[in-house]
């Protein structure tokens, strides 16, 4: 098993870094240094819809960007399993083959996976994928226990991270109108009672989404929710 230290000082480095895509490129860079892995696709992960979008991946031929890959990850037992227990899992052979999905495309000498759950606390935000490994790399038990305190400890940073940047990010009108999303009310009530337009209600809105990194209002509540901000 990996040190608990040498994953903690990985970690760590990321603090130094102030660009937000940098830091979760350098999530990727520091995996696949600390673990017998040649690829890393980073995904987000909400409970609202069971979806996980893809981010960023990593690989010997570069960073791309994978926001096409989305998956409702009920349909896959594996992925249910990581996310239920929190625990990283590793599969191979016919059960690899089972588990993957036709809208995630692999090389063609892929035959396992090793997936690590993303955590604060209790609650799984995203998850790292591999499916290419050193040459005789073995995924036992005790890789696995150090690679889901990795999602741990990063899920730990990125929420304290975001949970700072978008309290300070979101302007007092905006976490209003999110509140307000959050309850239930439309946009027509919200210009209502804030006596404001439709048309200003929605700008609140997007400016909202967008400073939140989120894909639509459900995502934008849920991260909101998921970072206790409201």
């Amino acid at each position: 098993m990996i040190a608990t230290y040498t994953i903690e000082e990985q970690v760590r480095k990321l603090d130094a870094i102030t660009n937000h895509e940098e830091k979760l490129y350098k999530i990727l860079e520091h995996y696949m240094e600390l673990f017998p892995v040649q690829d890393a696709s980073l995904y987000r992960y909400s409970p609202i819809g069971y979806f996980g979008e893809g981010i960023i991946s990593l690989s010997a031929k570069g960073l791309s960007h994978i926001r096409e890959k989305r998956d409702d990850i009920r349909g896959y037992s594996f992925l249910q399993d990581v996310i239920r227990e929190r625990k990283a899992k590793y599969c191979s052979g016919i059960d690899f083959f089972k588990q993957t999905s036709s809208n995630y495309p692999h090389s063609s000498n892929a035959h396992a996976v090793l997936v690590s759950p993303i955590c604060y606390g209790s609650v799984v935000i995203g998850f790292i994928s591999s499916k290419e490994f050193h040459t005789g790399a073995i995924i036992d038990d005790e890789i696995l226990a150090s690679v889901t305190l990795y999602g741990k400890l990063v899920g730990k940073f990125i929420e304290d991270y975001q949970r700072v940047e978008n309290s300070l990010q979101l302007s007092k009108r905006e976490l209003e109108v999110m509140k307000k999303i959050a309850w239930g009310e439309s946009t027509k009530e919200m210009a209502d009672s804030m006596n404001i337009s439709e048309l200003t209600v929605k700008q609140y809105v997007k400016s909202a989404i967008q400073k939140l990194g989120a894909n639509n209002r459900s995502h934008a509540v849920g991260e909101l929710y998921r970072q206790g901000i409201i």
